[in-house]
């Protein structure tokens, strides 16, 4: 045990690339935490798309003009330490919804914690749509506007 009155000094702690701890701040936009998330939960199996109906709509066209939103149906409460996502996501039929929530979940807990470095303090998944594999027929057939 050290002597508090005398003795030796405690070493300084250093991170892992051996810079001094406190020798500067790191501040990581909420932006960017959004976009990580957006890819984690993108890249779980059985999810369709993200955001609601009106967010999908924009998502398309900016997918049109390949301008992907990747924070699209994502929302983020970054703290000092810790962050909240909020993610809305469209589920591809016939999962699971409960397993491809909590993948999305579990993707995205990792994401913050590998990457971003934070604690999370939760990961709110919100099912609002599951897409049918005959939507895309629907949306391939041409119009032509003639009943047949």
């Amino acid at each position: 045990m050290a002597n508090v009155t005398g003795g030796t000094q405690p070493k300084a702690q250093t991170d892992v690339l051996g810079t001094p701890e406190g020798a500067g701040r790191t501040t990581i936009e909420d932006a960017v935490v959004a976009k990580i998330a957006g890819i984690a939960a993108r890249e779980v199996s059985g999810v369709y798309a993200l955001g609601g109906g009106a967010a999908r709509v924009v998502g398309s066209i900016r997918d049109a003009l390949n301008s992907t939103d990747l924070t699209q149906g994502i929302s983020v409460e970054v703290g000092e330490k810790q962050v909240a996502v909020d993610v809305t996501i469209v589920a591809e039929y016939p999962v699971a919804l409960q397993t491809v929530s909590d993948s999305v979940r579990a993707a995205i807990y990792r994401a913050m914690r590998d990457l971003v470095g934070m604690e999370v303090a939760e990961v709110n998944v919100t099912v609002n749509d599951v897409h049918l594999p005959t939507d895309d027929d629907q949306e391939s057939e041409p119009q032509t506007g003639r009943v047949q």
